[in-house]
Parts: structure tokens; sequence; C-alpha cells
């Protein structure tokens, strides 16, 4: 009997071969084209957010969005550029210019505080990358920026005091100050405000409804922020 010229194919085989091709022309097709240079993510907020750009930071917790003005983050504070005396507060420069970088020409999901404005006229709330961290998420945990309580930003605030207490366990930024020896002393807070102060600030005397905290690794673990008054004696 005469052999066939032609091969014989287990159509098995080739439907397995076929079915791996198909899967493999879907995948190449289905892969997203590489961003150009420059051009932008595209994402969509929740219905309670809205879509801003940030054109500059001002400093470590504030920054100016587009057609909108100034948006100070709620929940937080950062040490100060410019003081009273003359120079700037520790990691105040570094905070400035991490929160440049993650921000200017960039877009965020807006989410306003409570209490939309402060007095100076800036909007209050958070920014969120689309996989839903928040700008002040990274400062606080990088520890360039404090917990601090503000009527309308609870929200905000108790989502950031565990991101505060973990900086804190590990000495990142302004943290390591807790291991100084003038960090020892005791200080006051104010159940009110929960605001603290060193012992030797001239408010402390009227502070009605008084906390007491054995150093300042305690006061700040606790969620209290520094007073605007005596700051300096605290962060020096």
């Amino acid at each position: 009997m005469r052999e066939s010229r032609y091969l014989k194919v287990n159509p098995y085989l080739l439907l397995l071969l076929l079915v791996v091709l198909f899967a493999l022309v879907l995948f190449v097709s289905c892969k997203p084209l590489p961003k150009k240079e420059g051009e932008r993510e595209t994402f969509t907020c929740p219905p309670s957010q809205k879509k801003v750009t940030v054109v500059r930071a001002i400093d470590g917790d504030t920054v100016e969005l587009s057609g909108m003005g100034k948006l100070r983050y709620a929940g937080v504070n950062t040490p100060e550029l410019r003081t009273d005396w003359g120079r700037s507060e520790p990691f105040a420069v570094e905070a400035f210019n991490r929160n440049r970088e993650l921000t200017e020409g960039k877009e965020f999901c807006l989410e306003l505080s409570g209490k939309e404005k402060d007095r100076y006229g800036r909007f209050l709330g958070e920014l969120y990358f689309p996989n839903g961290t928040s700008v002040s998420e990274i400062l606080v945990s990088e520890g360039l920026a404090l917990v601090c309580y503000y009527k309308g930003s609870e929200k905000f605030y108790e989502k950031l005091l565990p991101v505060q207490r973990t900086a804190i366990k590990e000495r990142r930024g302004l943290f390591s100050y807790v291991d100084r020896p003038e960090a020892k002393t005791r200080y006051i807070g104010n159940k009110n405000s929960k605001r603290f102060h060193h012992p030797e600030c001239g408010v402390v005397e009227k502070i009605k409804k008084k906390v007491i905290f054995k150093d300042l690794e305690s006061a700040l673990y606790e969620g209290y922020c520094p007073s605007r008054e005596c700051s300096h004696l605290i962060f020096f």
C-alpha cells in the first residue's frame, strides 16, 4: 500500500494550538498602550469628590488649586516655613519640598471637610491619588506632618491618627524628637482643643480642662497637637 505524502496531524493538538494562538492575540490586543511622556492618567472620582489640578504647593500643608484658590489639608499641620523668631521650624523645608513633589501639576480627587473653609478663606479638605492614598497620609507617615484635630475634620483626624502612631514607633522625621532629653518633660494638654503646651508656655494657666502627659511621645500618640503659642519650645 502506498504511503501518503502528507503528514497526519492530531486534530486535538491542532485545536489546542488554535486556542493558544487566539488567547495570545486577545492578550496583545487588550494590553493598554504605554502612555506618552507628559500624558496624564485618566481616572474618575467618587460622587462625593471632585477632580482638581494642583497649580503649586505653598507650604507643607497648603496648595493652590486651578480655578478654586487655596486648599489647606484638613486634620494635619506641618512645621512653619516663616516664624516670628526668624527661622523655619524643623522639617518645614522638607515638608514643603515633599508636598511640592507629590502634588504640583497633578490631578487628584478632592474631598472637602465638614467645614469647607477656614478663617483665611482657604478650602479645607484632602487630596487623594487614584489608588485612594491621600497626600496627608504620606506626609504623616514620613514624619513631615502632625495629626491635628479641627472641627469638621474629624473623619480625616481619625483616619490619620493610626498612621501617626506607626510613624512615632518608627521615629520618622519630626517623631525622632521624642527621644531627645528635652522631650522627657511633662506637657499640659487642653481637652477641649486637643492641643498640648510646654510647661513654660504662658497660656498654660488659662487651660480649664487640663490633661497631663508624661512626655512628648505620650502627647503625640494620643493625637494632641502642639499649640502655636509654644511650638518653638517643643520642636527646636
